[in-house]
């Protein structure tokens, strides 16, 4: 493979305005781009033979050097071990016409479409075959260098639209993931919203309930409006939490709105005892900083079970226990009520109860206990930033 005297002469051919050429016909059917370059190849390469009235041998590899082109795509490598040496023979019995337009499209192609390691032995052996075709013709110096160009040149081609197909590829694939994390971050934070919703509405709900049902009963006027006191009371702070909620459906910035946390327990045992129940907090262990969710994990599930207990238990006391230790936050809330009429609920709190703290990678176990029923989560410390 290699250029004549004639060749070399128009070794130029292969420039800027030939890349342009070439990556423009990329951009049609493979097919037509395919059976064009075929044609005009084997005008090139047969028709100089035909006007120069060559032996029939050489119109023979002439076609052979240029044909074969049209299953470039399909056996790139084949293709070359049937064009270049048809183009040595040609060359090295001086009989090659023009340009090796067959050998500079193959090159191209397998630097665009073949896998490494056929790359790597289609270059081995093209440089071969332009080496022969210009050491047994005995060529000129010059030829070698304005061969090597031409081969070169269409090799680095085809490397760059790989190159771009790569990157083309690669920005596809990350757009695709990128809309993958989207949507998992907008089902997650529906789902955050559906738990928080849940735990506000039954728990506020749930406690204006039982103090509206109670309230009449009472024939102490001061105990009666304390008693609708209180539900106001509840009512304004659940609205208050519904708007931190729902305000992340508002937020520019995207971030979740700050939910109550550890502090907020010993409200959440007010309201209960203001329902009525005994209620108690024993802490052990010193308290330490958390990460929010955990923080907010431990309230929702405070608030979760004192809500079970209070409309599933018909229990008069809970204890809520925090045990601190260096690695874990154990979080168990108990209540002396009848347990088994929870068990049948449809409803989603402890579903959601479980979720929140298996996403903190904590553990979570709810049954029966020897004076009613036990709700215990642990959380591990520092598990998110």
């Amino acid at each position: 493979m290699r250029l004549t005297s004639a060749a070399t002469r128009t070794a130029g051919a292969v420039d800027d305005a030939t890349r342009g050429v070439i990556e423009r016909f990329e951009r049609f059917p493979p097919g037509a781009v395919d059976a064009a370059l075929t044609v005009v190849i084997t005008v090139a390469s047969v028709g100089p033979a035909v006007l120069a009235h060559q032996p029939w041998w050489v119109l023979v590899l002439s076609a052979v050097a240029s044909v074969p082109v049209l299953w470039r795509r399909r056996a790139p490598v084949a293709v070359f071990l049937v064009v270049g040496p048809a183009i040595t023979v040609l060359a090295c019995l001086h009989a090659m016409p023009a340009l090796p337009y067959g050998t500079v499209v193959c090159a191209y192609t397998i630097a665009a479409y073949s896998p490494r390691a056929r790359r790597r032995g289609a270059f081995v052996a093209g440089a071969f075959g332009i080496l022969v075709s210009l050491v047994v013709p005995h060529e000129s110096p010059d030829s070698y260098g304005h061969a090597a160009m031409s081969f070169l040149t269409a090799w680095a081609l085809g490397t760059g639209v790989r190159a771009r197909r790569a990157q083309i590829a690669m920005l596809e694939e990350r757009a695709r993931r990128l809309d993958e994390q989207r949507r998992a971050a907008l089902a997650g934070e529906r789902l955050r919203i559906a738990r928080d919703m849940h735990d506000i509405v039954t728990h506020s709900v749930g406690s204006m309930i039982v103090q509206a049902e109670t309230g009449p009963l009472f024939t102490d006027r001061e105990r009666t409006d304390a008693t609708f006191a209180s539900i106001a009371a509840t009512g304004r702070v659940a609205v208050q939490q519904l708007r931190r909620t729902l305000g992340a459906l508002r937020s520019e910035t995207g971030d979740p709105p700050r939910q109550p946390g550890i502090e907020a327990i010993p409200d959440l045992l007010e309201q209960s005892r203001r329902d009525g129940l005994a209620a108690s907090l024993d802490e052990d262990g010193a308290r330490r900083a958390v990460p929010d969710d955990v923080a907010v994990t431990a309230y929702r599930v405070v608030q979760e079970a004192l809500t079970n207990t209070m409309k599933h238990a018909d229990a008069t006391g809970v204890l809520v226990s925090l045990r601190w230790s260096d690695q874990l936050l154990t979080v168990r809330v108990s209540d002396d009520g009848i347990g088994q009429k929870r068990t049948n609920s449809t409803g989603y709190g402890l579903l959601g109860m479980r979720e929140r703290v298996t996403g903190n990678g904590g553990t979570l176990w709810h049954g029966h206990s020897d004076n009613g029923f036990q709700v215990r989560a642990e959380l591990p410390l520092g598990q998110r930033s």
